[in-house]
């Protein structure tokens, strides 16, 4: 009998998590950043770096006022990373700070404490190389999974997603899940602001993940969903509270339905000219992305075709 993957056994968690090919990040591609919010989480990060794709640009680490050795120990494992402090507290918040930090073509957002393999990094750039403005993680899409979800979350997880879909129109097979990747420049359609106060905002917990699913939705978004697998926590306590997170999601759900087609911020949420439909896009049919990004067909590795099934949501009202 197989083994169960727990933090103990973190060799066990990544027999079972990795069943695509190990590949790197094209030399000749896009560049790419990584946004890791961490906080506490020390005796995780040496296995993300020892899991993450040759080829990364640029990795950020959102330190959320870590009591223990985060971000020395984040500096001795990439000499090169770039340490931001976030400004207020909360998982959307971390990852406001650090969007406004990254500065190469597209942007990676992955938790810290283990859950996410680094090695299918190279999957969502695929992703995104070949026609999508938005590549987000699934675990119940076919191919991806879970090791660490309860029925409790799982069962309130297809529950919110749901009500998204039939408030908002949607198509998504996985509404909480962190693990996604998107062109920089459509940084604008997300409109995570990291500001300067310290008063907690809609966006700054674990919400945020719905809150950026719809807004990229509503933007009209090219988005596919790249099978995914979770693994446990590999060491320490989760910040995640599945009612009062839970909540704010739902929250959240409600407030952006009220928001869309009026102005927030002062301003009318912006809407670019992109893709249209939902149909799987393969390495041969990639066409080029809006100016500036050009020769697409250079940044489609062979190495990606073929070897990881994608999945499409749709983006139709």
């Amino acid at each position: 009998m197989d083994a169960i993957p727990t933090a103990d056994r973190p060799e066990e968690c990544l027999r079972i998590r990795v069943a695509a090919p190990r590949i790197d990040l094209d030399p000749n591609g896009p560049t790419v950043s990584v946004v890791v919010p961490a906080m506490n989480e020390e005796r995780n990060l040496p296995w993300l770096a020892c899991r993450m794709p040759a080829g990364v640009a640029e990795i950020i680490l959102v330190d959320g006022n870590s009591a223990d050795g985060t971000v020395e120990t984040a500096r001795a494992l990439w000499p090169d990373v770039r340490v931001v402090h976030q400004n207020r507290k909360g998982k959307g918040n971390a990852l406001a700070c650090g969007f406004a930090a990254a500065t190469s073509d597209i942007i990676v957002m992955i938790d810290a404490d283990g859950s996410m393999d680094p090695g299918e990094i190279p999957y969502f750039v695929s992703a995104l190389v070949r026609g999508a403005d938005y590549a987000k993680g699934s675990r119940f899409a076919s191919g991806g999974g879970s090791s660490d979800i309860t029925r409790f979350r799982s069962a309130g997880n297809h529950v919110l997603n749901g009500l998204t879909a039939f408030i908002h129109r949607t198509s998504f097979t996985d509404l909480c899940y962190g693990y996604n990747a998107f062109w920089r420049r459509i940084l604008p359609v997300l409109d995570l602001e990291p500001g300067n106060g310290t008063e907690t905002l809609w966006g700054d917990g674990f919400e945020v993940e719905t809150l950026l699913n719809i807004r990229v939705h509503h933007a009209g978004l090219k988005t596919v969903e790249v099978p995914s697998f979770e693994g446990p926590r590999l060491h320490g306590a989760s910040n995640l509270r599945a009612i009062s997170d839970g909540w704010r999601v739902l929250s959240i759900i409600a407030r952006e339905s009220r928001a869309l087609g009026e102005s927030r911020s002062g301003r009318t949420r912006t809407k670019l000219p992109l893709f249209e439909g939902i149909k799987l896009i393969s390495a041969h049919e990639a066409r080029p992305l809006p100016a500036p990004v050009e020769d697409l067909d250079r940044w489609v590795s062979p190495a990606l075709t073929g070897q990881h099934s994608l999945s499409t949501a749709s983006n139709a009202p």
